[in-house]
């Protein structure tokens, strides 16, 4: 007698059964473009004869791995994303600072310049005041014989400057800023200095016992020129100082008035 075996529920499909389903599976996900991580994933290559066979395994596994590398891959994205929004942010900040750093610079330099500018204008300034200052021939002195005053004791009959008392090598100053026209001996007035000032007038230095500058040099306010003393046609020790209105003898003018024009209180 023969038996028939009925087609039980629970019956395994034969294998060539289940190889088919796997590569109607397969086939499906190629549309999807889930095969290439089928092709690249170990865990989906045939099972060993010693590996149980489980239904749709292969669908699974290409599945899970293909959410892996996609997360993988969206994570070094958003990661490179981000190192290159700080390396840009970083590199804004430093253009910035380098910015800031030269408009710092400029302007301290600016502002140095302005202080160097200022300051040499207060200097020229200070030296133009100098230069324009006039002062006493004898630091300290007095007038000892007035302007015009007359006697035997002048040649001319009256007297063509004044006296400032001075012993014998006192420091004898040029009143103000000009230029030596004559430096030697000059008859009754011994040794003399003339200076021709720079407003056009001019000073004379008499019976001095040494000179200190020579023709053609400038003189400032206040620089000695020679030593006192009483050379020349004098009765002693002292400065004979006159004012002119050219370098020759007879235009004199008052010494006292001509000084205090200049600002030299006497």
């Amino acid at each position: 007698m023969a038996f028939t075996r009925a087609a039980g529920k629970h019956r395994r499909p034969r294998r060539l059964a289940r190889s088919g389903a796997n590569l109607a599976g397969i086939a499906t996900l190629a549309a999807t473009g889930v095969v290439a991580s089928l092709a690249a994933t170990p865990a989906l290559a045939a099972p060993s004869a010693e590996a149980p066979e489980a239904e749709e395994t292969g669908l699974r596994q290409a599945i899970v791995a293909g959410d892996t590398l996609e997360d993988t891959i969206e994570r070094q994205a958003q990661a490179q994303q981000e190192a290159a929004e700080r390396a840009a942010a970083r590199a804004k900040a430093e253009a910035e600072a380098r910015k800031r750093a030269e408009e710092a610079r400029r302007a301290a330099e600016a502002e140095a310049k302005k202080e160097r500018e200022a300051k040499e204008r207060a200097a020229r300034e200070a030296e133009r005041k100098r230069l324009n200052t006039y002062v006493l021939p004898v630091e300290g002195s007095y007038v000892s014989a007035q302007y015009g005053a007359s006697g035997g004791a002048w040649s001319s009959g009256s007297h063509t400057g004044v006296d400032f008392h001075a012993g014998s090598g006192t420091s004898v100053r040029a009143v103000g800023a000009g230029t030596v026209v004559e430096a030697d001996w000059a008859g009754a007035y011994g040794y003399n200095v003339v200076i021709k000032m720079t407003d056009g007038t001019y000073t004379q230095y008499g019976h001095l016992s040494s000179i200190g500058v020579s023709v053609g040099e400038r003189v400032t306010p206040g620089q000695q020129i020679a030593l006192s003393g009483s050379s020349g046609n004098s009765s002693g020790p002292h400065l004979h100082f006159e004012a002119r209105t050219s370098p020759d003898y007879g235009s004199d003018i008052d010494p006292i008035g001509y000084l205090r024009s200049h600002g030299v209180s006497l």
